[in-house]
């Protein structure tokens, strides 16, 4: 087998490197950073182990899954047996929940919508018309990726109560964009997939260890087990066809290469004319920012494991008490999307709308606030916007021996840990079919 480069050591520079080496390749793989686990991490924060911000996955994301199987943890999440979202909101003292029956979908969410106060009955009649009618959207058409979700919303009958209390609850955190600013063809995929099809898909699941172990730690044990010569605080900073990978340490030669990479990062290591695609593709692509507020508190206040907040900068509110270390009181991580607005403010004017309306549906007072913080990541995802498909290369380049893998690839999926688990298995598939091409010798 071939000696392979991955570069980059995310998630899915992770999957890429253990299926290469899986499939008994010999696989470098080299990581700027100190650490392994890309966007998903930890850190310490006194006592506490904390997470950047909260990461959660679907039971419909089966390659993610695949991933915590290989790396032995899976019992260290959390999947719900059936769909269940507490919904709070600031418009009103309303409390309600979308939780799916045994039904098929999209029958599965009707008791739900029956009673979600949040919307008037002919809104919820109006949301149901339009969900049967997205079923039917063809993602893969490329004038739906051109047009917005918000305009196909609109010509549905979904005034703005209806987005914000429906549509963007479930699009803004999987699509790091509301509906104005996404592609109808990407946000078609999440709801079709996630809710329309199959009455299990959307059920949630959730870390109940810090990132660090669940993601990192693991990855860098099974690699190792796997054979795999883990390089980290290693930056590559050149790719010669051949391949060469030049980084801090000299140049190495290599059969081939995987660039796991962010788009920007591999859009300077990428050979000229390499993608299928515009040259300016990261440029085009952009970046979306997430947020993400860290509350201590000296008394509990949350008595479920997460709630969604409508009509509020704050999206979703988790517990994390348990997976943080954290022996009294309560620490909430405040989960915010497509988070322009807030990505460039103080700490400060972030906290008093964040504090206030945590406020009016928790009940938090100033007084119960024990430590506060706040964790940004300023390019958390691509912007799925209009045209963004066209901007997506596929894992196959057309320079021989080199693979591009990151949930900006064109997955088909929106950028989600399952995005970027799917973009590595199709990278290491590619180099394990080269591979296997190459090694056939003529009889």
């Amino acid at each position: 087998m071939s000696g392979v480069a991955v570069v980059g050591g995310g998630l899915a520079g992770i999957t890429a490197a253990l299926r290469c080496a899986d499939g008994g390749a010999e696989v470098t793989l080299y990581e700027a950073k100190s650490r392994l686990g890309g966007l998903t991490y930890s850190m310490r924060r006194g006592d506490l182990e904390v997470d950047n911000g909260q990461h959660v996955f679907l039971r419909c994301c089966t390659s993610y899954l695949a991933l915590l199987d290989r790396l032995g943890v899976t019992d260290q999440v959390h999947l719900q047996d059936r769909l269940d979202i507490p919904v709070m909101s600031t418009w009103d003292t309303h409390r309600t929940r979308l939780r799916r029956t045994g039904l098929p979908a999209p029958a599965h969410l009707s008791g739900s919508l029956l009673r979600y106060r949040l919307l008037s009955p002919a809104q919820r009649l109006r949301f149901v018309r339009a969900a049967l009618a997205l079923r039917s959207v063809d993602r893969d058409d490329p004038a739906n990726d051109r047009r917005t979700f918000g305009d196909w919303l609109r010509e549905h009958g979904q005034d703005a109560r209806t987005v914000q209390a429906l549509w963007d609850l479930v699009g803004t955190a999987t699509l790091n964009a509301r509906a104005d600013g996404a592609s109808l063809a990407q946000a078609a995929m999440v709801f079709q997939v996630g809710l329309l099809t199959e009455a299990a898909a959307a059920d949630i699941g959730w870390s109940r260890v810090p990132l660090r172990r669940l993601h990192g730690d693991a990855a860098s044990a099974q690699l190792a087990a796997a054979g795999v010569k883990v390089n980290t605080a290693t930056k590559v900073t050149g790719l010669s066809p051949g391949w060469s990978v030049a980084t801090s340490t000299g140049t190495h030669e290599f059969d081939q290469v995987i660039l796991a990479v962010p788009p920007t990062a591999a859009s300077s290591l990428l050979p000229t004319g390499a993608v299928d695609v515009a040259p300016d593709f990261a440029v085009g692509l952009g970046s979306s920012p997430i947020v993400n507020v860290h509350i201590v508190l000296r008394r509990v206040v949350l008595t479920e494991p997460f709630v969604a907040v409508v009509g509020s900068p704050v999206q979703f509110v988790f517990d994390r008490t348990l997976s943080s270390g954290l022996v009294a009181g309560q620490y909430l991580a405040v989960s915010i999307s497509a988070a322009d607005e807030l990505i460039d403010r103080p700490v400060a004017r972030i906290r008093e709308p964040v504090l206030h309306d945590l406020g009016r549906v928790l009940g938090v007072r100033n007084e119960d606030v024990v430590d506060y913080f706040v964790t940004r990541e300023r390019e958390a995802t691509f912007r799925p916007g209009p045209g963004s498909r066209g901007l997506r290369p596929a894992a196959l380049t057309r320079a021989p021996g080199l693979y591009l893998a990151g949930a900006w690839t064109d997955t088909g999926w929106p950028a989600t840990m399952e995005g970027a688990v799917r973009s590595g298995d199709l990278a290491a598939r590619a180099v394990l079919e080269r591979s296997a091409t190459t090694a056939e010798v003529p009889r």
